[in-house]
């Protein structure tokens, strides 16, 4: 017999406009991963959400894994991984996230870490440099993070976001890093207060449920989004026909070029209809909220 690990990880939206590297939200859009031992190494995508030709030392889910087994003094056995991503890479939906989670969770499994919460929060997010979508990943739901100079993750955690969310995804990859060269090194202090402020908003807006105050201050980011916009497609145009079709607001998910809509969850399909008409050029896509995080399943498999 033969153990098979199921791995399950949640794609994410990060920053819901004002959020920036703060607040992150599960999105039940996800990454899998079916994990068996074997003598060699073996990852496979089943899909074209992964490098068409890497070499296994640089594949970021082997560099995860190995570093957490090595981080906790334990040898990395080899695994046949077989992969399903339903994350566009570099589109703003937390792919690298992802990946880095379940190399995790991987390790976790494989090695028998016993890793904790708390260990994958602060692992996750030292990597990634930023709370948003690593603790979003980790546990679902929406997340309203901070990480200290320590790289100790604190995150206040929300479930049961009852509203639906749309994203439109172009057909074009934006790196964060490059996304995020446009920004100010600084910003002066009224104008920090002001930004500040927003993002309190929409924390507090967000964790009240008042999804419409949330949808305005989604809009009224003053951190990225105004340096950003020009490197987005359609984005103003979006914005204002998403408002107009009655979402409560729109913003970049993450460094972007990807936008995410907040909306009603009983306008949902007229929604998606009416914005697919109007920009038949995006991959428009409704989600929810992801209620669980990283879901694992252990099972046998007989050796024929």
């Amino acid at each position: 017999m033969s153990k098979i690990w199921q791995i399950s990880v949640p794609g994410s939206t990060a920053n819901l406009g004002p959020g920036f590297d703060s607040i992150g939200l599960g999105l039940s859009l996800y990454l899998k991963l079916s994990v068996t031992l074997q003598e060699q190494w073996e990852i496979i995508h089943l899909d074209d959400n992964g490098p068409k030709e890497f070499e296994l030392e640089e594949h970021l889910l082997y560099v995860i894994a190995k570093k957490t087994a090595d981080l906790y003094g334990q040898q990395l056995p080899a695994c046949r991984v077989e992969m399903a991503s339903e994350l566009p890479l570099a589109r703003g939906l937390g792919s690298s996230a992802a990946v880095i989670v379940a190399g995790i969770e991987l390790a976790n499994q494989v090695c028998e870490l016993g890793l904790t919460i708390q260990d994958k929060l602060n692992l996750s997010s030292q990597i990634e440099g930023h709370p948003d979508n690593a603790t979003a990943s980790v546990l679902g739901g929406l997340t309203i993070s901070s990480m200290d100079d320590k790289g100790i993750v604190d995150t206040f955690h929300i479930n049961d976001i009852d509203a639906s969310f749309v994203v439109y995804v172009p057909d074009v990859e934006l790196k964060t890093s490059e996304s995020r060269s446009v920004l100010p090194e600084q910003f002066n202090r009224s104008y920090a207060v002001h930004a500040s402020a927003n993002a309190n908003m929409l924390a507090a807006s967000l964790m009240a449920r008042d999804f419409e105050r949330a949808g305005r201050y989604m809009e009224a980011d003053l951190f990225h989004e105004p340096f950003r916009a020009k490197l987005i497609p359609a984005y103003e145009e979006i914005r204002m026909a998403a408002k107009s079709n009655g979402a409560y607001g729109t913003a970049l998910s993450g460094a972007g070029p990807t936008l995410i809509s907040i909306i009603p969850s009983a306008i949902a399909p007229d929604f998606v209809q009416l914005m697919t008409k109007q920009f038949p050029e995006h991959q428009i896509i409704l989600t929810k909220a992801d209620e669980h995080g990283i879901q694992v399943n252990e099972c046998m498999k007989r050796l024929l």
